[in-house]
């Protein structure tokens, strides 16, 4: 199975290891933190790495064309494949924080936000990328829900968030010089240089997103079972399903435990219309 969320999903359902604290046991590098165990996890899955045990760091091996970074989306791309953007929440129904940068429905080369290192992966022959959504929570050691959600049934379209954006910072630029103060250029919402009579204080406005998390957003088609060691699934688009290998969906929907369905979603966009989408689960 080529590495992807189908391959994800089959991965962990196969191997049942949900316990992060015996999983990264042995594994070759020192991970404490609960979210950088989730990443190197959810890494490993896409390729199919850890059935037999973790055996190399961040599943290499797997054509990964980008690894982020802390400060920067996305967490990792598969090289000719999708992006990831992995978040760990520390209640169930808990926000997302995107920090800096808004929801995404994809990846765009041309994003400000995203490093040159990012936009050069792959010789910089992309223009976009479909994007997926890894939402975990974990609790003593365990992780017990992991949602995979396709950026083209959760956020809108960029422009969406753009506009808002670029009204408040045309705003900002417009007070700043009402007050007489000296701007300074910046991605952010807006900075001002010299705010005290010594001229050596800054003021920096910056634009903070935050979008609810997938398991409430899309409570109305699942919901996680609680009673169970994890629940996992994943939400895509319907032509993004069937845009992988027939041979990988057989796979995946072969797999002992392992759920799909055809589902309906709301568009992001318009949500007086429906998309047609698939959704993926597995518990145990």
């Amino acid at each position: 199975m080529m590495p992807s969320v189908l391959c994800a999903v089959r991965t962990i359902a196969k191997a049942r290891n949900n316990n992060l604290r015996s999983y990264f046991a042995n594994y070759p590098i020192r991970i404490n933190q609960v979210g950088q165990q989730l990443e190197y996890y959810v890494k490993d899955a896409v390729c199919g790495s850890f059935v037999t045990g973790a055996g190399s760091p961040a599943g290499s091996g797997c054509p990964f064309s980008y690894l982020g970074n802390q400060n920067n989306p996305p967490d990792f791309i598969i090289r000719g494949g999708d992006a990831f953007e992995i978040k760990k929440i520390e209640k169930l129904h808990a926000t997302l924080a995107l920090n800096n940068s808004p929801p995404k429905d994809r990846l765009h080369r041309d994003d400000p936000r995203i490093t040159e290192h990012c936009r050069m992966a792959e010789g910089g022959n992309w223009g976009s990328k479909d994007l997926f959504y890894a939402v975990g929570w974990a609790e003593g050691g365990e992780l017990k829900h992991l949602f995979f959600v396709h950026g083209r049934c959760y956020a809108a379209e960029r422009g969406t968030y753009d506009r808002i954006a670029l009204k408040l910072k045309r705003r900002m630029g417009d007070a700043i010089a009402e007050e007489g103060l000296e701007a300074v250029k910046t991605s952010e919402i807006g900075r001002v240089a010299r705010v005290d009579p010594l001229g050596i204080t800054q003021f920096r406005v910056r634009g903070m997103w935050e979008i609810k998390s997938p398991l409430k957003v899309f409570s109305y088609i699942y919901r996680p079972e609680l009673g169970k060691s994890l629940s996992l699934a994943a939400l895509m688009l319907r032509d993004k399903y069937m845009s992988f290998p027939e041979e990988d969906r057989a796979e995946l929907e072969g797999a002992p435990g392992v759920e799909s369905r055809a589902v309906e979603v709301k568009d992001p966009n318009n949500p007086a219309e429906a998309l047609e989408a698939q959704l993926i689960t597995a518990s145990w």
